[in-house]
C-alpha cells in the first residue's frame, strides 16, 4: 500500500496528500478548488457529526435548515461581516441555460436575476432575517440552533479537507435576551469543541481569543481552539463567535423584555468543518499511513483471516464471524475482511494504511491454539493473546490507543513550545523550528502585521488568562505588553 509514499521529512505536503488520497479518504473533483470526498473520509466526517451532535443536544440545541442562497442586499446590512467575505463569495446572476443557434449551451441573458444571490459563505445574515420573524417577546428566547450545511468560500488556493472552495461544516447561530447570557453561550460552546477535539481528536489544543485582525468578520470577540501539527503549523480547530447587538441591529431583531421595552437581542455563532479531518491526519499520522484514534475510526477493529487451503478457509472465517459478534455485543466497530481477491499480506498493509486501530490475525494455527494475533496502529506492535476474554482484551488496548495516542501529540506539543524574549529569538524559532512561540506583543494591529509580513507567523490566539499573566515589553517595539500570545506559522 505504502509503495510511492512520501515520507514527513522528504515532503511533508506530499506526505499529506499521499495518505489523502491513498487511503481513500478524498480526491480532488472536476470542479476547481472543489472534493470529492469518498466513502471512508465521510464515515470519519460521520463519526464526528455523531459525537458533536449528541454534545449540541446535550446542551440544549436543536437542528434546524436554511436556505443556500442568499439575497445580496443582505451582505450590505452588517458593513465589517461584507468586508470579510466580499472576495469569496460567488455569486448567481442567471436562472436559465438556453441552446444557441449552433445548438450549445449558454447562460440565457433573458434570464437574469432582479438581485444576485450569494452562496453561503456563512449564514449569519439569512439566519437573522429569519429570527426577526420568530422573536417577538423575552418567551422566545434563547433561540439555541445548529445547521449541518455546505458553504463556498472561492478560495485561490486550495488543499483537499484544509482548504476548499466548497465544504461541509456546522453552524451554530444562538440569540439571547442579555449579554452575559450570550457570553456564557459563546465560551460554553468553546468548552464544547475542546473537549471534542482532545477527547475524540486525542488532538491536544490551546483555548484562546483572536486579535482584532483575525477575528470573524462582524464579531466582537472570536474565541478559538488551536492544535498543533506535526511540521510544526498551527491549525484552527474551531471557533466560536460573540457577535454582540451587530446582526439584530442590522436585521432589526427585538424583542419585549418583562419590563415591557423594546430591546435588540444578542447573538453568537460558533462552527466546525471538515478541516477537522485534515487536522486528525496531521496530528497522529505517521510514515506508514493513517493513524486514526478509536473514538473516531469507523473500524475499531479489523479481523483478518489467514489460510492457504479451502478447507480451512471455511473454519478460520466462522470464528472471525463468531469474533466480531461477540466485539459487536459490547460496541465495538469491527470489519471482518473475508475477500478472497486479496492475500492476507495485502490486507494487512492496506488496513495499516488505513489506520484502524487494532488488527485480529486467526489462522489455523491459531484455532487449534485459541488465540489471535493483536497488532496495534499506534505503536506497531503485535502480541498473541487468548480468544478467552478478547473482548475486555480489546476494550482495554482501545482505550489505552486513544489515551496514548493523545498524549503523544501532547508531548509534541510542550516540545515544540517556546517562550521568547528577543526579536532574533523569536525570528530563529518561526525560521528554523516552528511550533507554538510565546511572546509578549504591544497589543496594537501595526505590530501584529509587521511581524506577520516579516516572519509569516500571525497570532493564534490570546491565552484566556492574558490579563493576569506576566508583563513584559513586546519583542519587536519595546513597548509594554500585558502577556504572552501565541505566534505560529498557520494552515
Amino acid at each position: 500500500m505504502a509503495k510511492d509514499f512520501a515520507t514527513r521529512e522528504e515532503d511533508y505536503s506530499k506526505w499529506y496528500n499521499d495518505i489523502v488520497l491513498k487511503a481513500d479518504l478524498a480526491e480532488n473533483s472536476a470542479v476547481r478548488g472543489s472534493m470529492v470526498i469518498k466513502p471512508y473520509g465521510y464515515a470519519i466526517w460521520e463519526m464526528m457529526q455523531a459525537a458533536l451532535d449528541k454534545m449540541f443536544k446535550d446542551t440544549g440545541h436543536e437542528n434546524a435548515y436554511f436556505p443556500l442562497f442568499i439575497p445580496k442586499s443582505f451582505f450590505s446590512k452588517e458593513a465589517a461581516h461584507v468586508a470579510g467575505f466580499a472576495k469569496e463569495c460567488a455569486v448567481v446572476t442567471h436562472y436559465r441555460l438556453k441552446n444557441d443557434e449552433d445548438g450549445k449551451i449558454i447562460v440565457d441573458p433573458d434570464a437574469k436575476l432582479t438581485e444576485e444571490l450569494i452562496v453561503r459563505p456563512t449564514s449569519e445574515t439569512i439566519i437573522w432575517d429569519t429570527y426577526r420573524k420568530w422573536v417577538k417577546s423575552w418567551r422566545d428566547l434563547p433561540i439555541l440552533v445548529n445547521q449541518w450545511a455546505n458553504v463556498v468560500r472561492w478560495e485561490m488556493r486550495t488543499r483537499l479537507f484544509l482548504r476548499t472552495a466548497e465544504f461541509l461544516w456546522q453552524e451554530g447561530h444562538t440569540a439571547h435576551a442579555t449579554k452575559p447570557e450570550a457570553m456564557e453561550e459563546a465560551e460554553k460552546m468553546l468548552g464544547v469543541y475542546t473537549t471534542f477535539a482532545q477527547e475524540f481528536m486525542a488532538m491536544p489544543v490551546l483555548q484562546g481569543v483572536k486579535t482584532e485582525n483575525e477575528r470573524f468578520a462582524g464579531a466582537l470577540e472570536t474565541f478559538c481552539i488551536e492544535a498543533l501539527m506535526q511540521d510544526g503549523k498551527a491549525l484552527q480547530a474551531g471557533t466560536s463567535h460573540f457577535l454582540g447587538q451587530n446582526f439584530a441591529k442590522a436585521f432589526d431583531v427585538k424583542y419585549l423584555s418583562k419590563e415591557n421595552k423594546l430591546e435588540h437581542v444578542w447573538a453568537t455563532s460558533w462552527g466546525v468543518s471538515t478541516r477537522l479531518i485534515g487536522g486528525l491526519i496531521m496530528s497522529h499520522s505517521d510514515d506508514s499511513g493513517l493513524v486514526l484514534p478509536p473514538k473516531l475510526a469507523p473500524h475499531q477493529v479489523v479481523i483478518v483471516p489467514i489460510y492457504r487451503k479451502d478447507e480451512e478457509r471455511i473454519a478460520v472465517i466462522e470464528k472471525g464471524k463468531e469474533i466480531k459478534k461477540e466485539l459487536e455485543r459490547v460496541g465495538i466497530r469491527v470489519k471482518l475482511d473475508d475477500r478472497d481477491t486479496q492475500k492476507p499480506g495485502y490486507k494487512f498493509a492496506e488496513w495499516e494504511f488505513k489506520g484502524v486501530p487494532l488488527r485480529i490475525a486467526i489462522g489455523p494455527r491459531d484455532l487449534k491454539n485459541s488465540t489471535v494475533e493483536l497488532a496495534r496502529r499506534d505503536t506497531l506492535s503485535k502480541e498473541f493473546t487468548a480468544m478467552e476474554g478478547l473482548k475486555e482484551k480489546v476494550l482495554d488496548l482501545l482505550e489505552e490507543i486513544q489515551e496514548s495516542l493523545y498524549l503523544r501529540a501532547l508531548k509534541f506539543r510542550e516540545d515544540n513550545t517556546n517562550s521568547v524574549d528577543t526579536w532574533d529569538e523569536f525570528k530563529d524559532i518561526i525560521k528554523n523550528k516552528g511550533g507554538f512561540v510565546m511572546a509578549h506583543w504591544d497589543g496594537t494591529s501595526e505590530t501584529e502585521n509587521k511581524i506577520k509580513d516579516e516572519t509569516k507567523a500571525t497570532i493564534r490566539s490570546i491565552p484566556l488568562d492574558y490579563e493576569d499573566s506576566e508583563e513584559g515589553v513586546c519583542i519587536y517595539t519595546g513597548k509594554p505588553s500585558k502577556g504572552r500570545v501565541v505566534f505560529a506559522k498557520a494552515y
